[in-house]
């Protein structure tokens, strides 16, 4: 009679108890973090459901354990492990008693790509970890993007665009260099082909249409020269901000009283830097040369956040380091004083005026800007071969990008505090 109650016994734990699950640990154990990223996307492709441990040995993830999630695994290089039913129990009481929360993740992201199908004399390093990892994503353009399509898209990265019209401000250093007249030359033949009298006035309407997509509850990432860029072309809608030398036509008198920062995302009170041979826009950016970071690398620190109250900017500092190392880019980073009070700061170098990563609500979407341009690639320049990924499987500062691809597969209770 005792033995058959203890089978009955068996049995009911067996069927009550929760199937195996695979554990893909981000600490310092990881063999790939770039492709862990790239497995979490594969298996949601699937239709399979996961959990971001955050806090827990760097953002470790969780996912029901499956032969062929195992075999993909292996394929990408990426280490994992089974994990049993009593080391399930105690890895959930210990991020229960500590700063760690779980996070479940329901969705593949649909990601899009902000860039031209044109070769540039740079590349991009959310492209380049975006193939490395093997996660899907599709290009937008500009005419894509003024005939509503984003709305297509949960995420949406900006390519390293000058919004404001200036090609990048380029102007003073490669306007005789014949990407740079072929870059002028396709830049003003699109505007007059969409029906726009200038550049800037193009540009100035796409950043619109990215606000909007924003607003309507997109997610949006943005590294290098696109975020000071984009704000500076919300802001000065309807003014001539650009120096005739680059456009040929007269900046509008008094336009820096003229801006308007309440169409802003993230900066207010900046300053337009209008002399055509000036590499700055503004003075929403660090300037490297008098922080003497031109020859010599700094080092930016995350933010600490409590994964059970702040879920969201706990997910984008997810790491294995907390000190990152530093990289320069057309905006490297920002200057305190220029930020909103609303947006929340999500890493800089301490004791400094400079900030690198900041995060903040618009509408029902959001947005995060990552300064720099590389992060494997201290002082990218114009004709760099772009960086091999390969040799670089455990980046830091790359896995900063991938956090913010991963956030839009967050279940929608747990992106919003």
């Amino acid at each position: 009679m005792r033995t058959s109650l203890a089978i009955i016994l068996v049995l009911i734990l067996v069927r009550v108890s929760p199937a195996q699950k695979l554990l893909v640990p981000m600490d310092n154990t990881q063999r790939d973090h770039l492709r862990a990223y790239g497995l979490m996307f594969w298996a949601l492709e699937q239709g399979l459901k996961g959990e971001w441990l955050l806090n827990y040995r760097g953002g470790s993830f969780l996912l029901d354990h499956a032969d062929n999630i195992k075999e993909h695994a292996d394929l990408l290089g990426v280490s994992c492990v089974v994990i049993d039913d009593a080391a399930l129990v105690l890895l959930y009481q210990t991020m229960d008693q500590e700063n760690m929360n779980r996070i479940y993740l329901d969705k593949a992201p649909k990601i899009g790509v902000y860039a031209p199908t044109y070769t540039e004399p740079w590349d991009d390093a959310v492209r380049l970890v975006l193939d490395y990892s093997q996660i899907p994503y599709t290009r937008v353009w500009d005419k894509e993007v003024l005939l509503g399509e984003l709305s297509k898209f949960d995420w949406l990265h900006l390519h390293h665009e000058d919004f404001t019209g200036q090609y990048g401000k380029f102007y003073g250093s490669f306007r005789n260099a014949e990407w740079y007249k072929m870059d002028v030359a396709r830049a003003v033949k699109m505007a007059r082909e969409l029906g726009f009298k200038s550049v800037q006035q193009e540009k100035c309407a796409v950043a619109k249409m990215i606000q909007a997509y924003v607003m309507q509850g997109g997610f949006l990432f943005g590294m290098c020269s696109v975020m000071d860029s984009l704000d500076i072309s919300l802001a000065s809608e309807g003014i001539d901000i650009i120096p005739p030398e680059i456009d040929g036509t007269s900046v509008t008198a008094n336009a820096q009283e003229k801006l308007d920062y309440n169409r802003t995302f993230a900066f207010t009170g900046f300053k337009l830097v209008f002399d055509p041979y000036v590499y700055e826009v503004s003075d929403i950016d660090i300037d490297i040369m008098k922080e003497g970071l031109y020859n010599t690398p700094d080092t930016f620190t995350l933010f600490d956040f409590s994964a059970k109250i702040d879920p969201v900017p706990c997910m984008l500092v997810q790491n294995h380091e907390n000190a990152v190392k530093g990289f320069l880019g057309q905006t490297t980073a920002f200057v305190r004083k220029v930020i909103k009070e609303n947006v929340t700061i999500l890493a800089d170098t301490p004791n400094t005026d400079r900030v690198k990563y900041i995060h903040g609500d618009f509408g029902k979407g959001t947005f995060t800007f990552l300064g720099g341009h590389d992060p494997e690639d201290y002082r990218h320049l114009v004709g760099d071969p772009a960086t091999d990924l390969s040799l670089h499987k455990n980046s830091p500062g790359y896995r900063l990008i991938l956090n913010n691809v991963l956030y839009p597969a967050a279940k929608k209770k747990n992106r919003k505090t």
